[in-house]
């Protein structure tokens, strides 16, 4: 008899009689568990041998999520839009949120898209698990793959976004300059930042069943917090006359940074004494959430990759 079959048969015979339990046969054989969640280096390379799986995944649900309305992808942009020419006429004109900064248009066209990157991001992210449960229960492979696929439409979708925002603010009449070129180093750390958050939310959406319920008014308020539709330091310091450490704790929301930096590369007129350059409290944060999100997401993802798609 053969060492598996031995073991299937002591197992069962283990099991009917009590004598020995299966854990310490398990043990004597060298079994495991077939859904046993691997070493994290382990973890990670799985990942990476899949990556071209990932893109695949990514970019069929890209061709197959608007193919059925008449307007296609266009809606990844006209959604931002949409969203920015509301506020514009709400935060903008009725409410006067437009007076002291110079370029508002601009301003406002700059923070919603950057926002929106993340805002979707999330929210994907949050149905990743639960909404692929029936793949996840078929086919082995690592779970984190998921959210990541989820990300990488996001990034997909972004950079049509971004041709439009940079387009709308060249036609408000800030022109190219040399700090154009550090757009993808704050896009970079972003998706960073994303995919940390991203696996966050996946693994908290595949237990709490309410979360997507709850994640539309965390956003809202979030987008309130992150100085989208105005200007943290006239509101918060000037209008407001709070301490500036309250304005400083508004800069480290990891939305409101990166939405701070990809303001001051853009726009010229944006905080002029800077000079395209941000506080540096501000790209500080930047590369903290990035790197703290990316880790820390990762590592919470995997600790429960055993659980995912049961029950």
């Amino acid at each position: 008899m053969s060492q598996p079959e031995s073991a299937v048969a002591d197992a069962q015979a283990g099991g009917r009689s009590g004598q020995e339990p299966l854990a310490k046969l398990a043990k004597r054989y060298g079994l495991r568990r077939a859904i046993a969640r691997p070493r994290f280096p382990v973890y990670l390379r799985q990942l990476w041998e899949r990556r071209h799986f990932i893109l695949t995944y990514a970019t069929s649900r890209n061709v197959s999520k608007y193919s059925s309305s008449a307007l296609g992808q266009l809606w990844q942009v006209l959604t931002p839009l949409l969203n920015a020419a509301i506020y514009f006429v709400m935060f903008g004109v009725i409410l006067g949120g437009s007076k002291d900064i110079i370029n508002y248009p601009a301003f406002l066209l700059t923070g919603m898209f950057v926002f929106t990157y993340t805002q979707r991001t999330i929210t994907a992210g949050a149905k990743s698990i639960s909404g692929n449960l029936s793949m996840i229960r078929a086919l082995h492979f690592p779970r984190a793959s998921l959210p990541l696929a989820y990300t990488i439409q996001e990034l997909q979708q972004l950079a049509i976004s971004m041709g439009v925002l940079l387009a709308l603010v060249v036609a408000t009449q800030e022109w190219p300059t040399w700090y154009w070129l550090m757009i993808p180093v704050v896009l970079l750390l972003q998706t960073m930042f994303n995919i940390g958050a991203g696996l966050v939310i996946a693994r908290l959406g595949a237990t709490m069943r309410d979360l997507n319920q709850l994640l539309p008014f965390i956003t809202r308020t979030w987008l309130y917090a992150s100085g989208v539709f105005f200007s943290i330091q006239d509101k918060v310091v000037k209008s407001a006359e709070l301490p500036q450490w309250v304005a400083n704790v508004m800069y480290l929301n990891p939305a409101a940074s990166y939405i701070e930096w990809m303001r001051e590369i853009l726009i010229k007129t944006y905080r002029p004494e800077f000079g395209h350059h941000p506080p540096t409290m501000v790209w500080v944060s930047c590369v903290f959430w990035a790197v703290f999100a990316l880790g820390f997401g990762f590592w919470y993802f995997w600790r429960a990759e055993e659980r995912y798609g049961r029950g």
